[in-house]
């Protein structure tokens, strides 16, 4: 029953999500373009994006999207499907590891509680939900961490009965190595932290040596060392051009392996690193993100601290266990991302702890006493933190929703945001730009989620009154499944801010042909999503910036790169041209004298022109 309903959960939130909205522009499309063109070039060694080289990442998010597509069709659903199946796996990863550390304290008629919890609460929270909108690796490194602490914990309890360490050794090293191959060095960063400072903490040093390190070094470079080594025979050194900070001579090493992690981590990046959130807002919006279900955290927190006190070292304690692995695994991530950059999504690997932390106290609710104290902390939290701040959000979204203007039909949602280009480095930073007026738009989104809301919170007390602590619990899922639907309802009318696929049907309506060109006014990330959906290599004005930057130095790198003087004689030449832009009153002045200037789309403050 509980895997049915964590399954349940995953198919409607994330299958559910696959086929809406299109692909988001910069790294959504980037990743899945990048992925489109190993399959065309049958190079899964070197990534392209637009006919150039790309050194910033890995590539097991590349080959999950182009094994999918390859099995599928070059689609954005294929390629967005191995996040969703990731995230299964991560749910049944956090179920696991949670009846292993839960059992113990979980209603003796349901020792998988604490698991089913776990699972349940990360589904249905608003980060794991909203990152997986979008094809990044995050979710992944939260899948490979929860593995590695269960696979570790597996092997000290081997160890403790005496019995071979080797599988579960071999199983961390693995998952350590797929780690890497998903996000870098971090995935080497985290695992080994964690193992070196909980064995530390448990006065346990010594059983390294039992834990098969150097068997597991050769799994580890077995799975991860070949990418490595053929990236960096594949492009190797070549002489870099003067004054822009490089070294002399410079290959996929250098940009990889120093410039992407360690100049990162020290600031120094070339360019310079994305923008990031301050560390106060980083940490708050971690509970954001395990949300409603981080209303439990305090409690939890305080009742994990209690078992860290209570338990003698000299002794096994699951519930010890439990509280120092949780505890560190949290501190790792967050700690490592307090004292390097960070965006607002890079604490998801710690989330699987918290969501744990959580079932963990929650667990205990279930199988205690109706008088008992943990009963009464979950109604104090569920009515002093729970109601207040789903209430709020009710009432807020009711507002709106009620208060808006009506939207002409046709309205270009564009037209009703302001412009915050201050905050668009951030992952979220465009929500700063909806207005009262834009809210018109989202009246049906917003009547959803105030709703979902108002059964968040009331019912899910009422519950706890009763003593029904699993009802309200799953009452409390339920709105958020329904809550999280009408954000998706809402991603998918915002899209034209965030997507072009529109645009780019409107280009493929037109018949494009393989001597036509398309060109972007700007850096490949502001309209990225049209390679993909054209299939049509772009050119770029101004755009040999970030991600294209240093591949263009390569002799492969194909002439994309235009400026004024280019564009104007491309407009003049007989060519067809479809120009992208942010600025078409601009472009359509400056084109003018240089032959036809037509329209051809526009939506979400970008436009079409086309010479022909």
């Amino acid at each position: 029953m509980s895997v049915s309903l964590i399954v349940l959960a995953w198919l409607i939130l994330q299958v559910g999500g696959l086929f809406t909205p299109g692909l988001l522009d910069d790294v959504d499309s980037i990743y899945t373009e990048i992925a489109r063109e190993m399959l065309l070039r049958h190079d899964y060694v070197t990534p392209y994006i637009n006919g150039v080289r790309f050194f910033d990442k890995p590539p097991l998010m590349y080959w999950m999207a182009a094994g999918s597509m390859k099995l599928f069709g070059a689609q954005d659903w294929a390629a967005r499907l191995p996040l969703a199946v990731g995230m299964l796996a991560l749910l049944l990863a956090v179920y696991a590891l949670g009846i292993r550390l839960f059992r113990e304290i979980s209603p003796p008629e349901a020792p998988d509680r604490g698991g089913f919890y776990s699972a349940l609460a990360l589904a249905t929270s608003i980060g794991p939900y909203l990152y997986t909108r979008f094809y990044i690796p995050d979710i992944l490194l939260a899948l490979w961490m929860t593995l590695g602490v269960h696979l570790l914990l597996i092997a000290l309890d081997r160890v403790r009965q005496g019995r071979s360490t080797l599988l579960p050794c071999a199983g961390f090293a693995a998952v350590m190595a797929l780690n890497v191959l998903t996000k870098g060095f971090i995935g080497l960063v985290f695992p080994t932290a964690f193992v070196l400072a909980y064995l530390a903490l448990t006065r346990q040093p010594g059983l390294l040596r039992r834990l098969h390190p150097i068997a597991s070094a050769v799994v580890f470079l077995v799975i991860a060392a070949p990418w490595h080594i053929m990236a960096a025979l594949r492009t190797p050194p070549i002489p870099l051009p003067a004054g822009q900070g490089l070294p002399p001579r410079g290959g996929w090493a250098w940009f990889y392996l120093y410039n992407e992690h360690i100049a990162r981590f020290l600031g120094r990046r070339i360019p310079h690193d994305y923008g990031q959130v301050p560390v106060l807002l980083f940490w708050a919006l971690t509970a954001l993100w395990i949300m409603p279900w981080a209303s439990f955290l305090f409690p939890a927190l305080r009742r994990h601290l209690r078992d860290l006190r209570d338990s003698s070292e000299s002794t096994f304690s699951r519930s010890r266990e439990a509280a120092l692995a949780l505890f560190l695994w949290t501190a790792v991530v967050l700690g490592f991302f307090t004292l390097s950059s960070r965006q607002e999504y890079y604490s998801l690997p710690a989330l699987p702890a918290l969501a744990l932390m959580t079932a963990g106290f929650l667990s205990r609710v279930d199988a205690s006493s109706s008088t008992s104290e943990i009963r009464r902390s979950a109604q104090h939290w569920t009515a002093w933190l729970l109601i207040p701040t789903t209430a709020v959000i009710s009432v807020v979204c009711g507002y709106f929703a009620l208060t808006a203007p009506p939207t002409p039909k046709g309205t270009d949602i564009a037209s009703l945001l302001a412009a915050n280009p201050e905050f668009y480095n951030l992952s979220l930073g465009h929500i700063f730009d909806l207005t009262t007026d834009a809210m018109g738009l989202f009246r049906g989104p917003l009547f959803f989620v105030s709703f979902s809301m108002l059964i968040a919170g009331l019912p899910t007390w009422l519950l706890r009154r009763q003593g029904r602590n699993y009802a309200a619990n799953l009452v409390l899922a339920a709105a958020m499944i329904f809550a999280l639907l009408g954000a998706h309802e809402g991603l998918r009318r915002f899209y034209p801010i965030l997507g072009s696929k529109g645009l780019a049907l409107a280009i493929n309506h037109e018949g494009v042909k393989p001597q036509d060109q398309i060109i972007l006014d700007g850096e490949l990330t502001s309209g990225s999503s049209l390679v993909f959906y054209t299939r049509h290599q772009l050119h770029l004005i101004h755009g040999n910036v970030n991600g294209l930057w240093y591949g263009a130095f390569w002799p492969d790198s194909p002439h994309i790169f235009e400026n004024e003087a280019t564009l104007r004689r491309l407009w003049a030449s007989p060519q067809r041209i479809f120009l992208f832009t942010y600025h078409p009153a601009a472009r359509i002045r400056d084109l003018s004298p240089y032959g036809a200037v037509h329209t051809l789309a526009s939506s979400g403050g970008k436009t079409v022109l086309t010479n022909r």
